[in-house]
């Protein structure tokens, strides 16, 4: 495995790592292309590539996104790439240390990224800051047990100790590399887990990385993926029912005059209509403005060009709240 630092189109992530694409299959055209073969006629509802994508997005149809495949060259620390494999719908080919010398590479952390043990999450880092003489204290830990344990190291291979055995005098800062190939779909829910706050800082920086790659390849999935995944919300059953309950009807109401309206001026961007044809389409959504109402409200408010299914699929949702907040 190739094991120079530097690469062409590689993104560098920590100290010594990177993150590069190796070879990518598919795209925004595969997806629809899988889902046109799966849905058939169904899909001629959906008249543009992005609707259908942005469709399957939203009601978590993920299968198409499986025909797009990525493979990345990653170089990273031990430990993160213990946390890394536990996605394990991957096909990976790590760099052995059984039939390979390792190499004088580890990581050393940054001092603003030195923190206390958090007393709320047991698996990540405190927000208060640990005094500099401290955090430099420990950065020279770092750097000491590192030159160490690879001086050992290089003596044991010296003496001609099996390098499997040797290789477990070395600390899980030190630098590894491996091939990673995933489909899509996988490689989203991987994003949306490692590029939360909640992450490790260090496995963040590879997440991210590996999302600007995604969404130069897939932008119009990837856009989904933001609205959809990463900015959406999902309610339980308990979160609905206080959120109905607490929220008064009227808010409900105006939400659904706006989407509607909305819907109506969407529509009419698709064909210009005079004004009482205008509001006959906007009665027909569900309105309740009359005639005076509706035009006063068309020429002084400003609106958007929407996605037409996702609105009214929007109304739909909201009025099933308002009955519920209603009984």
């Amino acid at each position: 495995m190739k094991s120079d630092n530097y690469h062409e189109n590689a993104i560098p992530c920590l100290d010594k790592g990177f993150i590069r694409l190796v070879d990518f299959m598919g795209g925004d055209e595969a997806i629809v292309q899988a889902a046109r073969v799966s849905y058939g006629k169904g899909t001629k509802m959906v008249s543009q590539d992005r609707g259908l994508i942005r469709y399957l997005m939203r009601h978590r149809h993920t299968t198409p996104l499986e025909m797009v495949e990525f493979k990345f060259h990653c170089k990273m620390p031990i430990f993160v790439a213990r946390q890394w494999v536990r996605h394990r719908t991957a096909n990976i080919n790590e760099y052995s240390l059984r039939y390979s010398e390792a190499r004088d590479e580890f990581y050393i952390p940054e001092l603003d990224q030195i923190h206390y043990q958090s007393s709320i999450n047991k698996q990540g880092r405190a927000e208060e800051d640990v005094p500099w003489e401290l955090k430099e204290k420990i950065r020279t830990y770092f750097q000491e047990l590192s030159s160490k344990s690879y001086q050992v190291y290089e003596e044991l291979n010296e003496a001609g100790i099996a390098r499997e055995l040797a290789r477990a005098i070395l600390p899980v800062n030190l630098y590894t590399e491996w091939y990673w190939k995933n489909d899509l779909h996988n490689i989203m829910h991987f994003l949306f887990l490692r590029m939360d706050d909640h992450a490790q800082y260090e496995i963040r920086v590879y997440a991210k990385a590996m999302a600007t790659i995604v969404k130069e390849k897939t932008p119009i999935a990837y856009e989904a993926f933001e609205d959809y995944v990463i900015n959406g919300w999902r309610f339980s059953g308990i979160e609905r029912e206080v959120f109905t309950r607490n929220i008064p009807n009227r808010i409900f109401s105006d939400i659904i005059e706006d989407v509607i309206y909305t819907i109506t001026f969407s529509l009419n961007e698709k064909k210009t209509r005079p004004i009482k044809k205008l509001w006959e389409m906007y009665k027909k959504e569900g309105g309740k403005d009359i005639l005076s109402n509706f035009e006063l409200k068309w020429n002084s408010s400003g609106f958007n060009s929407e996605n037409i299914r996702e609105l009214k699929e929007y109304r739909d949702k909201i009025e099933n709240l308002l009955v519920q907040s209603s009984r």
